[in-house]
């Protein structure tokens, strides 16, 4: 069993986003974290031009690719392919994104995954932040760095994907110290339950507080076709877990009518017989504010 702890940079532009840089390093598992035996990197030419702003977070430029190959043709891309096999473990800071810049390369993956902000997100929910630089410093690996790279003649660059190989090959044997890597495959692959909002009219606010006080919001963002398109799973997870976790504490709001805004126990103290008629011949209300209300009215 390899690890095989890869990065990509690319060329920004969101549809037309392609690599220009793969960089990858083969470790093998020790008794404490893990071992290089191999390092792969390799500038690429993506068949669309780098944009400014790609070129001023990774510094490489439409001129260093030019005459360089294309990234299935490079050393690198060739024997990431002859790596590609079961027992081997990728591991990539936020996999999403670097799995389907390989994707568009024709890159099919078969080896299990450790995705190593994921694995953050649920081990230190309470970081500022979650990204690769953030813990290179709030974990103290830029302070072991050098021990990594002086045998490889490496240089350790932030934004340049094998620099960021380096710093994630810490990190892992970080969090090897504590935990197998099955476990890691496993925290990969589990749902992540955000605590606070972080976009949106209660940004800042804890979820589950919002879905006591107001979860008429929240099953909008479930069941609206545009914003339920823009949740990820665990977005998703968080959400529909906060609405159950809450149910009975939840304060259901009337959203429309001539008692919109209010709660469904402040109707029923002067109008059960609106309650009644709404859950006759209101098709919108949903399931969970028809429970409320035949509680509210019970």
């Amino acid at each position: 069993m390899k690890f095989i702890i890869l990065d990509t940079e690319t060329t920004g532009a969101e549809e037309r986003d392609r690599i220009c840089q793969l960089a990858f390093i083969v470790a093998s598992a020790q008794l404490v974290g893990s071992r290089i035996e191999e390092v792969c990197e390799d500038l690429c030419k993506p068949p669309h031009p780098i944009s400014y702003g790609a070129m001023a977070v990774h510094h490489i430029t439409n001129e260093m690719v030019e005459k360089r190959e294309i990234c299935v043709q490079t050393p690198s891309y060739r024997r990431l392919e002859e790596l590609n096999k079961p027992e081997n473990i990728l591991v990539i800071q936020n996999a999403s994104f670097d799995m389907q810049m390989l994707e568009k390369e024709g890159f099919v993956s078969r080896m299990r995954l450790i995705d190593t902000l994921r694995c953050l997100r649920h081990l230190y929910p309470d970081l500022e932040s979650h990204a690769l630089q953030y813990a290179r410093y709030a974990f103290g690996l830029y302070k072991i760095e050098a021990n990594e790279t002086k045998s490889l003649g490496l240089k350790i660059k932030a934004h340049d994907a094998l620099g960021d190989v380096i710093v994630l090959k810490l990190l892992l044997d970080m969090l090897l110290n504590d935990h197998t890597p099955e476990e890691l495959i496993e925290l990969t692959e589990k749902p992540i339950i955000y605590k606070t909002f972080r976009f949106g009219k209660y940004r800042g606010e804890e979820v589950l507080e919002v879905a006591k006080k107001d979860p008429g919001y929240i099953e909008w963002m479930l069941m609206d076709k545009e914003t339920e398109a823009a949740l990820d799973r665990d977005w998703r997870h968080t959400l529909e877990n906060a609405l159950e976790i809450a149910e009975e504490e939840a304060v259901w709001l009337f959203p429309f009518g001539k008692y919109k805004g209010q709660s469904v126990e402040e109707i029923a103290i002067h109008d059960k017989g609106y309650l009644k008629w709404s859950l006759e011949n209101m098709d919108k209300l949903s399931e969970r504010m028809r429970k409320a209300i035949r509680k509210a009215i019970e």
